[in-house]
């Protein structure tokens, strides 16, 4: 769909191991970079939010790119965009004032409840307790793998393939038949 014109696609991994890719401005600036690269329309709305700048030398604000996000989505005569976040629990929830989790929650309560008409939302995330309060009054469909048997086997044979290749666990009597 999204190569023959029919719909747009940003996907965003929330990787614990990068910083630029646990939080709020990292998930702004790669949605924002994608849906640009899509279509005419995202990249003449995206350069004339950065060309109304041009005389602020500091980069915006993350209030002033959700904005942007937000009004590029309620954009008429688009066609969809499906936004995909995977492994949102990967975003820090520190207890700070804001934490990075917390942020990019209030992000997708915002999208949600805009009701952009061309918008679809999924999200991924392993079950932790302050996404779940935050996202399940909102959810239209939750599929929930965290306890299903082949979930349990997949991680449980990653386990064993590590042990068993990772040469700082061999020599020892490791056995991993138990997992």
């Amino acid at each position: 769909m999204r190569k023959s014109g029919l719909a747009s696609l940003a996907m965003y991994y929330c990787d614990f191991r990068e910083d630029q890719k646990r939080n709020l401005r990292g998930l702004l600036t790669s949605v924002l970079f994608q849906l640009c690269g899509q279509c005419n329309v995202y990249h003449d709305f995206l350069s004339n939010f950065y060309s109304a700048r041009h005389n602020d030398a500091a980069s915006p604000s993350d209030d002033e790119l959700t904005l942007c996000l937000k009004d590029l989505f309620g954009l008429p005569g688009q066609p969809p965009v499906y936004l995909i976040i995977d492994a949102l629990d990967e975003c820090p929830a520190t207890s700070a004032l804001s934490s990075p989790r917390e942020e990019v929650l209030t992000l997708v309560v915002q999208l949600i409840e805009s009701r952009s008409t061309n918008l679809r939302i999924c999200v991924t995330s392993r079950p932790e307790i302050d996404i779940k309060v935050t996202l399940a009054p909102l959810t239209f469909r939750s599929v929930s793998i965290h306890d299903e048997r082949g979930q349990l086997e997949d991680i449980a044979n990653y386990i064993k393939s590590i042990i068993n290749t990772d040469p700082k666990c061999q020599g020892g009597e490791t056995k991993t038949s138990n997992l």
